[in-house]
């Protein structure tokens, strides 16, 4: 079963995805800072200019060739209710992220999201992947409950997509000025920049094939890896 089809002149998918994107929805990503403070830790990133290198030499590209692609693939697979390809995606999302704390803040919040989305909307769609997940053991990503929103809301691909590259920076954003010496004009600034770069690893990602998805950094992996058993953090990961 899939959600109308979005219109143009329909406010209504949009209000859903400032909803689930706003930092008081409680999908429990401000707990997380997704690999900087490990970072941070190690001294790699210690000011705005190398918070810059790691948006966009680390971010920017895991959501152009992992998150997004994923999304976009996981927001067509529940328009055609394709569970196989969906269960596909959720494996692979999780088979992505190679330090177990980024495959658990993915679960973690993947989970809560599709939950949220069930709870809140009492949508069948979101029931239904619920029941699927647990019965075929499907790890919970972000990027595909993301896309589960979408088609509950009826919002457009480019929008899906859009709502998950916005979150993702402005976390990013938000952790580093709890961790570094960074105020915010300098944030927005650099968010500003950040985003301006985003519609064309939007585009990009919507034409990705399935079996071109992926992305891998060794040097945030590992550092994932380390803060895991660090003496002391603020995030989860």
């Amino acid at each position: 079963m899939t959600s109308a089809p979005a219109t143009s002149t329909d406010a209504a998918w949009i209000l859903g995805q400032l909803q689930a994107g706003d930092s008081f929805y409680p999908t429990g990503s401000y707990a997380h800072s997704f690999g900087l403070e490990p970072l941070v830790q190690a001294g790699v990133v210690h000011d705005r200019a190398t918070l810059r290198e790691f948006i966009f030499l680390s971010a920017l590209p895991a959501l152009r060739h992992a998150d997004l692609p994923l999304a976009a693939q996981a927001w067509r697979a529940f328009g055609e209710a394709n569970w196989p390809r969906i269960g596909e995606l959720c494996v692979l999302s999780s088979a992505l992220k190679t330090a177990r704390e980024a495959r658990a803040a993915s679960e973690q919040i993947g989970r809560q999201r599709a939950e949220l989305l069930a709870t809140l909307r009492a949508d069948p769609l979101a029931t239904d992947f619920l029941r699927r997940a647990a019965a075929e053991n499907w790890p919970h990503s972000s990027a595909v409950s993301a896309a589960l929103e979408g088609r509950v809301f009826g919002a457009p691909l480019g929008a899906v997509l859009a709502g998950i590259g916005y979150a993702t920076l402005s976390s990013l954003v938000s952790a580093a000025m709890k961790i570094l010496r960074l105020g915010q004009n300098a944030s927005q600034s650099l968010l500003t920049e950040a985003l301006a770069a985003l519609p064309g690893h939007i585009a990009a990602a919507e034409t990705t094939a399935f079996e071109d998805i992926g992305w891998f950094n060794p040097w945030l992996d590992i550092a994932a890896a380390r803060h895991e058993t660090a003496d002391a953090r603020m995030f989860i990961s």
